[in-house]
C-alpha cells in the first residue's frame, strides 16, 4: 500500500508540475510527449533509486548505461529518450529486484494509455488534455488555412500548432493538427464558411 501511494503521489506531482507550467505561459508542456513524460519520469527515477540504494557498482553501472542512451542515441523527443531510460531500468531492476521491473512496466503501461483515455473523453466536450506537435512521431491529419484576418476559432482552439503572419501576401496562415478525420472535418465546416478564408489545404493520413 505504501508502494502504491508513493507511485500514485509522483505521478499525481508530475502532472501538477506540468499543469503548473502550462498555466503560466509554458505551451511547450502541453504536447502529448511532455504531458506523459511528466508522469512516466519520476516512477522511473523512483525505481532506478530503489534498485540500487546501497550498492556502489551497480549506481556506477546505471550511470554508464544511462549515459550511453543520452549522448549516442539521436533523439526526436523526450518522450522517445524516456522511454529508452524506462527499458533500460527495467532490465536492471529486473536482475536485482522483480517486483520494482513489474511495477515500473505496469505504470508506464498505465500512464500511456491513461493519457489516450483522458484525451478522448475530454475531446467530446470540446476540451484537449494535450496538444500535438508535428516531431512526436504520432499518426495526424493537419489542415493549412490561409486567410485576409484573424479567425477566433483558429486562435483559440487546442489543435492549432503554429501560425504565420505573412506581411509581403497580408494573409495569415493557420496549421493545425487533429488526431483523426472526424475532427478534421468538423472543424473544417466550422470554419470553411467564414469570408476571411482564401485557401484551405488538407492533409489526411
Amino acid at each position: 500500500m505504501v508502494e502504491i501511494n508513493s507511485l500514485l503521489l509522483l505521478i499525481l506531482g508530475g502532472l501538477i508540475l506540468r499543469f503548473s507550467l502550462t498555466a503560466t505561459g509554458q505551451g511547450w508542456a502541453k504536447s502529448h510527449a511532455q504531458t506523459v513524460s511528466f508522469m512516466i519520469l519520476p516512477v522511473i527515477t523512483y525505481v532506478i533509486t530503489k534498485t540500487i540504494s546501497g550498492n556502489i557498482a551497480l549506481s556506477l553501472g546505471m550511470i554508464g548505461a544511462l549515459s550511453i542512451v543520452r549522448f549516442r542515441h539521436p533523439v526526436k523527443s523526450a518522450l522517445e529518450l524516456i522511454m529508452y531510460f524506462d527499458l533500460i531500468t527495467i532490465g536492471i531492476a529486473t536482475s536485482v529486484r522483480t517486483k520494482w521491473a513489474i511495477q515500473l512496466i505496469l505504470c508506464t503501461v498505465f500512464i500511456i494509455f491513461a493519457a489516450k483515455l483522458i484525451q478522448k473523453i475530454l475531446q467530446k466536450y470540446g476540451k484537449s488534455f494535450y496538444r500535438i506537435s508535428f516531431n512526436e512521431g504520432m499518426a495526424s491529419n493537419t489542415i493549412e488555412i490561409s486567410c485576409a484576418d484573424k479567425i477566433d476559432d483558429c486562435e483559440n482552439s487546442d489543435y492549432l500548432v503554429n501560425s504565420i503572419n505573412d506581411k509581403t501576401t497580408n494573409e495569415i496562415i493557420y496549421r493545425l493538427m487533429f488526431e483523426n478525420k472526424d475532427q478534421l472535418n468538423l472543424f473544417k465546416k466550422k470554419i470553411e464558411n467564414s469570408k476571411n478564408i482564401k485557401r484551405i489545404n488538407v492533409d489526411f493520413v
